[in-house]
């Protein structure tokens, strides 16, 4: 089996079919994928790429975005980094409404029991330990 770690650009082109031609190659890509013949290796840089390029250009939700890179993530023949994990950081950035990153990096936290270290309120809606630089807390 050939193992090919997969770029965002391919992703996109597979979630929106833009360009047109391009997103024809890679459902061809996924059939093989699907039939065991290529293993797609994802990133979660990769997947974060992904996630601010629906959001940002394609104006995707993030409740969209959770469900289309879900989907993505358990098809056959997508290997990513620790599957678990980017599955629950993409339910929480929609659950919660906050940045995939934050959500990705408290999924991390989490598995640790660890906190985290921010300026970002956000980390409050994740349920996690916030630490706040001294010196910098609100009256």
């Amino acid at each position: 089996m050939v193992y090919a770690w997969i770029d965002a650009n391919v992703i996109l082109r597979f979630i929106t079919g833009d360009p047109q031609e391009m997103a024809e190659k890679v459902l061809e890509l996924m059939a093989r994928a699907e039939k065991g013949e290529v293993a797609l290796r994802l990133s979660h840089i990769v997947a974060a790429e992904v996630v601010w390029v629906l959001s940002s250009f394609y104006k995707y939700s993030k409740g969209e975005i959770a469900e289309t890179m879900i989907t993505f993530i358990s098809a056959d023949g997508i290997c990513p980094d620790n599957p678990a994990l980017l599955i629950q950081a993409l339910k929480d950035m929609a659950d919660n409404n906050v940045d995939f990153v934050d959500a990705y990096l408290a999924a991390i936290a989490r598995t640790r029991s660890e906190a985290i270290c921010s300026f970002d309120n956000d980390f409050v809606k994740l349920n996690i330990s916030l630490v706040i630089p001294p010196g910098t807390e609100k009256p």
